[in-house]
């Protein structure tokens, strides 16, 4: 008994001296795996650099501190930057494979964390319709030759991303952390403008401003989105030139806009591919104080390119989308067109703006769906209660819509700040009630308005100083225009043919102005 004892604790004790010995020798060879596989010969454009390598086989970790990212293409041009240059204060790798380690030169692991990294991405090409294309060549795929995990935490980043030339910021963004769990990154994937997919995600930073073409960027702070929402404070798109440069660099006319939101936000969201298809549904899309300007020059050429109604536009996105409810609140929107910049532009706003639009919906897929209804209430130029309710249907392919309003006690001097710099004209009188309501399609449109209105009188200026009052033009104009509906509400027929180079706005512009050209002549 005493000689078996003996034996089962030489045996336990041989075990164990050759588990640590073991243990030992696949701790070097691993060591020297991970220096290698980071070392200046791993398969990737980087060269990496640390401080601390830490592995422990038993609890399958790998802790590196104070990594240093560098292209290897650096050393041989340093006078432009390309690729990805960083800064991390440590990675964490848990539930890591040995195998893979040791005999496939790659890291696979259930996790990695990433704590402070710095990241700073230069790139070569500054077309924007090529940036996702750059960016799985140059971030994504060097770094799945060396490390697949399954989930990714990020905390406290920042990321820059730069053209490589002109040093201006595409996109610079701090405090960054995410949770991406469930990743899958597959060649099909990596051809995706999101080139990898994931179960579950979430996002937060405090600021983003993001470059998107040469006229505009966007900003935003506290950014929070998940699986199932997106939050934004403090939203902007707001152009970087001036309206003379941007009218400058147009071959035709275009609207120049600037955008702000107090908050947007998106609820019940799902997004993603199916069937390597993209699709986006939302229940709740939410824009709170909004201010908007749209500003249009005609000094370049018209643009005599058909403009497609909104039926056609959704009808014809390339993708699924969904969205059960737009909610725009208490917001504030301007529209300028100027006929020249020494005049001035003639504006038109709408304050206290609030929309509500049930069932937008693209036809990708569709066979059968609902109206897309729409609802506005406003004040016209900040005075006038104005109502709109407007309807259409995106499979109907003759583009049909009806729209009905309204617009009470209205002081027409209002209009001042858009007749007189844009058609030299200013008026005076109220409009106690104009009604519309229009049915049409991309061809024509007929319906019935209404007007009640007292004391209006019209005066025109000179063309050559625009200062001076016509006289004998305004007395022609007061003759023909009926000063007053005798306290009873006028009503017409209207039917106008669509401009297939003109906006929705200007069709229903024009039959409101056929609407009033036959009650007040």
């Amino acid at each position: 008994m005493r000689f078996s004892k003996k034996v089962i604790a030489i045996s336990a004790l041989s075990l164990i001296t050759f588990l640590l010995l073991a243990n030992w020798i696949v701790m070097i060879w691993l060591d020297n795996k991970l220096t290698h596989l980071l070392s200046e010969k791993n398969k990737t454009p980087y060269y990496f650099s640390y401080s601390d390598l830490k592995v422990s086989i038993w609890s399958g970790t790998i802790f590196v501190s104070e990594i240093t990212i560098l292209p290897k293409s650096a050393k041989k041009d340093s006078a432009v930057k390309t690729g990805i240059y960083g800064k991390i204060k440590n990675v964490d790798v848990r539930h890591f494979s040995i195998w893979n380690v040791l005999f496939n030169d790659k890291i696979t692991a259930r996790s990695i964390t990433i704590e402070t990294p710095e990241i700073e991405v230069y790139q070569k090409n500054e077309k924007s319709t090529n940036r996702s294309k750059s960016t799985r060549s140059s971030v994504v795929k060097p770094f799945q030759q060396i490390i697949t995990v399954s989930d990714l935490y990020i905390n406290r980043g920042s990321l820059k991303i730069m053209h490589s030339k002109s040093k201006v910021a595409i996109l610079n963004a701090s405090n960054i952390n995410v949770k991406l769990q469930g990743i899958l990154i597959t060649d099909a994937v990596l051809k995706r403008p999101i080139p990898f997919s994931f179960e579950v995600y979430s996002f937060t930073c405090d600021s983003i401003y993001y470059k998107n073409n040469p006229f505009y960027h966007i900003a935003a702070h506290s950014i929070q989105t998940e699986n199932s929402g997106i939050s934004l404070k403090d939203f902007e798109m707001i152009p970087d030139v001036s309206r003379k440069q941007f009218v400058a660099q147009l071959p035709k006319e275009k609207d120049l806009y600037a955008l702000k939101a107090a908050s947007v936000e998106i609820k019940n969201m799902a997004a993603g591919f199916k069937n390597e298809k993209l699709f986006f549904d939302a229940g709740n899309v939410i824009l709170n104080n909004i201010s908007a300007t749209i500003y249009r020059s005609k000094t370049p050429a018209d643009d005599l390119s058909k403009k497609p109604l909104y039926n056609k536009l959704l009808r014809e996105l390339p993708f699924a989308m969904n969205i059960d409810t737009l909610s725009i609140r208490n917001s504030l929107l301007v529209y300028e067109e100027a006929l020249n910049f020494e005049t001035g532009s003639g504006k038109l706003s709408f304050n206290k703006f609030n929309l509500l639009a049930t069932n937008i919906q693209s036809g990708y897929g569709q066979k059968k769906m609902d109206d897309l209804k729409i609802s506005i209430t406003c004040l016209f130029m900040n005075i006038a209660p104005m109502k709109i309710d407007w309807k259409l249907n995106v499979l109907d392919k003759l583009d049909g819509f009806t729209i009905k309003g309204s617009i009470l006690k209205f002081d027409t001097k209002k209009l001042g700040t858009f007749t007189k710099p844009y058609i030299n004209i200013k008026q005076e009188g109220i409009f106690d009630e104009v009604h519309f309501n229009f049915t049409g399609n991309d061809v024509v449109s007929n319906g019935d308005f209404a007007l009640k209105y007292h004391d209006l009188k019209v005066t025109l200026y000179q063309k050559k100083d625009p200062n001076k009052k016509s006289k004998i033009k305004s007395a022609i104009a007061n003759l023909l225009v009926k000063n007053d509906s005798e306290n009873e509400t006028k009503t017409t027929n209207v039917s106008v043919k669509r401009i297939p180079e003109k906006s929705f706005y200007n069709f229903l512009w024009r039959n409101i102005a056929e609407g009033m050209k036959k009650i007040l002549i």
